[in-house]
Formats: structure tokens, sequence, C-alpha cells
């Protein structure tokens, strides 16, 4: 049993239908030593937890149906210092292309490593123990590592007042001056350049899911909502030649 409603356009929260501009821009010059990466795992409710499940299960099966050179990874840390491993920061998900030598076996993304790249999109769900630090703290260390995409998703709507939210949904991009400008916050859609899709809630906004266009009407499926309707499709198709069958016999 998912968790989520497979494909249920029914329950697709409202679209926001005014244009929200660029709200918010960061420009950023290098990574602070600051900015570490925490020794202590945080534990994530089980709604947080399986609206990452779906957005990763999604990606996946995205990266294997067309054949691309890439990888999703969750909760892995990025570190950005050999000499000081633990400056970095630890993206509840995030997509790499190409994907890093050693593909799943690598315990963590070194940007010093041959091979290790900037994540091109980064996800965060947000969690009513640290609202502040994915809607002020994440913006700021993708715009100083070069982040192309950040994607915010707050489902619970706990975020901060800052910069007017709480916000169900953000899209952060990297500009070509360099700067990294929020221009969606709202209900969404969010659109992808790096996906050449777009990011819609589905189910009273409890869930992320992609689709082709932006109305939501052509939803990506996971390999497992796959797998189910092919098999729905291959039931009905032999039920059809059954029928026929019997209606030749008479």
């Amino acid at each position: 049993m998912l968790p989520w409603d497979p494909i249920d356009m029914q329950e697709r929260a409202p679209q926001s239908t005014e244009a929200t501009g660029v709200l918010v821009q960061h420009r950023i010059s290098g990574f602070s030593d600051e900015w570490t990466i925490g020794e202590e795992p945080v534990p994530e409710a089980p709604w947080h937890d399986d609206a990452l499940d779906l957005l990763k299960a999604l990606l996946r099966h995205w990266i294997a149906r067309t054949g691309r050179d890439a990888i999703v990874y969750r909760n892995c840390a990025v570190r950005v210092r050999r000499e000081n491993p633990r400056v970095g920061f630890d993206p509840d998900l995030q997509f790499l292309e190409p994907a890093p030598p050693g593909g799943t076996q690598i315990s963590s993304v070194r940007l010093w490593e041959p091979g290790h790249p900037v994540p091109k999109l980064v996800f965060e769900v947000v969690s009513p123990g640290h609202p502040y630090k994915d809607y002020t703290d994440i913006p700021d260390r993708c715009a100083a590592l070069g982040v192309s995409e950040l994607v915010v998703f707050d489902p619970m709507l706990v975020g901060p007042k800052s910069f007017g939210g709480p916000f169900r949904l953000q899209g952060w991009r990297k500009t070509d001056t360099g700067a990294f400008e929020r221009v969606v916050a709202g209900e969404g859609p969010v659109p992808s350049a790096i996906l050449g899709a777009y990011f819609v809630t589905v189910q009273d906004g409890r869930f992320l899911r992609i689709a082709d266009d932006e109305a939501g009407t052509r939803l990506w499926k996971t390999a497992e909502e796959d797998a189910i309707a092919a098999a729905q499709h291959a039931r009905a198709r032999a039920a059809e030649l059954e029928a026929e069958l019997a209606r030749r016999n008479r």
C-alpha cells in the first residue's frame, strides 16, 4: 500500500494564479566555514519521510527510463573543504548529473574529489523542528555552492513569516548573473529547467509530484506505479481477448 495516492488528479491542491516574480535574491561569494554538517541525524516524522520517498522514487524511475548518467541521494552530505570535511550541508534530497564515481557506494559527496559535482537540484521538506534552516540557511548555502535549482516544500505550512511566508512551495534558481533568486513562492507549480518539468502538489498539498505540464495533468510515475499500471493493462487485455474468443466460439 503506497502512502500516497497514485496519480489522483482530483486531490490536487489549488494553484496560484498570480505571478510572484522575484521576491528574494542572494549574491553570496564563498562557502562559510561556519556552515557545518551536524554529527547527529535529525529525526524525521513519517509524513516527512513519505514525501521524500515519493520524490526520490519519481526521480530514480525518470533517470532509469531516460538512461541518464545521473543519481539522486537522500540525506547524503555534501562536503566542501578537504581540510575540514565537516564544512558543507546535508540536503534532504539532491540530484547530481553526472553521477559521481562509485554511484550508490559513496558515503558523501566530496567536492574536492574528481567527478564529484555540485548538486544540480536540491529538495528540502520543511519540518516543524527546524523551519528557519529550510527557509533561510539552505538557500544561502545553495547560492554559495552554485546549485542550479532548489525546491523547498512546506506541506504543513510551519515555516516562518520571514519574506512573507509560510509558503507551500518555493522555487529558487541560479541566474546568468550569478545570483540565486526565488522565482516562485506560493502554492506552485514550480518549473524546473533541469528536469524539463513542473513540481505540483497533490492530496491537499501533503505530497509533491512531478508533471510534464504546468497544469499537472501528465504526472510522472514511480517504478512501482508503472508496474501496477502495466499489470492492470495486461489483465484488461487478457479479459478482452478471452471475451473475443468466447464470442468467436459461440
